[in-house]
């Protein structure tokens, strides 16, 4: 990865997330009173000065809990230091300096990375409180004071961090697949992506719901590069009961709209559900390009037939996305992995498919020959053309003499020849109809 990383560590609820979302200007991070909110790594594009970085939110870093998940997060934030370019060490003016801090801080220092020490909750402008002077005791130089909620003094501290960031051609970024991995929780999202990236990337736990932010993974490797994001479990709606999972779910749509590619995780044991229907369809409906990924293969019991049998029952499961190629995977054992990245590069480019109107009229003409067009009192349905308007999905405009003709099933046949000829595999298609009057 090229981009300069730096990192937001600290122990918790000393406003860190607050501090990543003013710093990137957008809601990123769950921000909540609760310590542990922030479970994962959360990576953002941030610009200062026209310099451009990641920045990693963490969560807070508790040295000596045997509590499962925060040592999970220790770990966590332990890769995003090794990863990180520069480290913001976060503290809380008002608690003063705890020995959590000095910990952390003597734990930074061993890294050997630039650190800048950030004093949070500084909240009236003009003037520091009397224990500022105290973070001079954690020997990292001089402490900045900010407010992460009114964003006093994030430019001094923006200032500080660039210092320390090394060069980046920004153009080498480009061409980069982001995928979204979507699914119900507990089937394997996680696991997936840290099988994939080959570091434990994301917590891993048997309790459902352990991922609650979206997190990002960057992977080059001989098929391209690509940023994996690995999104909170989708539940049904009757199931989400706190606030924290409720934004969960959002954050995970979020990821669902800036990714190119979505994986639909099902768990080949448990088999399809309703559930696994509606995340599907939160990707059909937003035009992206889909795999779905039948995890835990290693898991079933099979003779000769059992693939096939399960593909088909999938096929008529997801009818509604019947483009979407099928895959069975094991992210335990590494199955098929490969065949995967292979999948997400090619659903990826027909998602971006341009057909040129001369070769979608030459398919039209030959469809609507071969199958005429359905008549309502009298009156035959005509397209007079079609042309591609954009990609992601591949949308066509067709110019009809009455759009109430052009009726769904049509719509679907015009849509299996188009395909037929071009693939357009693994991506939804749009028709937009306008109605123009014939000469």
């Amino acid at each position: 990865m090229s981009r300069p990383v730096v990192a937001i560590v600290g122990r918790p609820n000393t406003g860190k997330s607050t501090l990543f979302n003013k710093l990137v200007g957008q809601r990123l991070s769950i921000v909540d009173d609760t310590p542990g909110v922030t479970r994962d790594r959360i990576f953002a594009d941030c610009e200062w000065l026209s310099r451009h970085f990641l920045l990693v939110d963490t969560g807070g870093i508790e040295p000596y809990s045997n509590d499962i998940i925060l040592k999970q997060m220790r770990r966590q934030a332990q890769l995003a230091i090794e990863s990180a370019n520069v480290i913001i060490l976060v503290c809380d003016v008002r608690s003063g300096v705890v020995a959590t801090d000095a910990e952390v801080a003597s734990m930074l220092q061993r890294s050997g990375k630039p650190i800048v020490l950030c004093v949070n909750k500084c909240d009236n402008i003009g003037e520091l409180p009397p224990d500022f002077y105290e973070f001079y005791n954690l020997g990292l130089g001089d402490p900045i004071g900010v407010s992460a909620v009114h964003g006093h003094g994030t430019g001094d501290l923006l200032d500080a961090v660039i210092e320390h960031l090394p060069a980046y051609n920004e153009q080498e970024e480009e061409n980069v697949i982001s995928v979204a991995v979507i699914g119900k929780p507990n089937v394997g999202k996680s696991s997936l992506v840290n099988a994939i990236s080959g570091e434990e990337r994301a917590i891993v736990s048997d309790i459902a719901g352990t991922t609650r932010d979206a997190t990002d993974t960057l992977i080059s490797n001989k098929f391209g590069d690509f940023v994996f994001i690995d999104t909170a479990g989708m539940r049904r709606k009757s199931k989400i009961e706190d606030q924290l999972e409720k934004y969960s779910i959002i954050r995970a749509k979020m990821a669902v709209e800036r990714a190119n590619v979505c994986v639909i995780m099902i768990d080949a044991v448990e088999g399809f559900t309703e559930q696994d229907s509606k995340v599907a369809g939160l990707a059909h409906e937003m035009g992206k390009a889909c795999i779905i990924a039948v995890n835990k293969w290693d898991a079933v019991e099979k003779d000769g037939k059992t693939m096939d049998s399960y593909r088909k029952k999938l096929m008529n499961d997801f009818s509604f996305m019947s483009y979407a190629p099928i895959i069975f995977i094991s992210a335990k054992t590494g199955q098929r992995l490969e065949r995967l990245f292979e999948l997400i590069k090619f659903v990826d480019e027909q998602n971006t498919m341009r057909i040129s109107t001369g070769k979608l009229n030459d398919v039209l003409a030959a469809a609507t020959a071969r199958v005429q067009p359905p008549t309502d009192k009298g009156k035959r349905l005509k397209i007079f053309y079609m042309t591609q308007a954009s990609t992601r999905p591949p949308t066509f405009v067709c110019f009809v003499n009455k759009a109430e003709l052009f009726h769904y099933s049509y719509q679907r046949y015009i849509e299996n020849q188009i395909r037929e000829v071009f693939g357009l595999e693994g991506t939804p298609m749009r028709f937009v109809i306008r109605e123009r009057e014939s000469k």
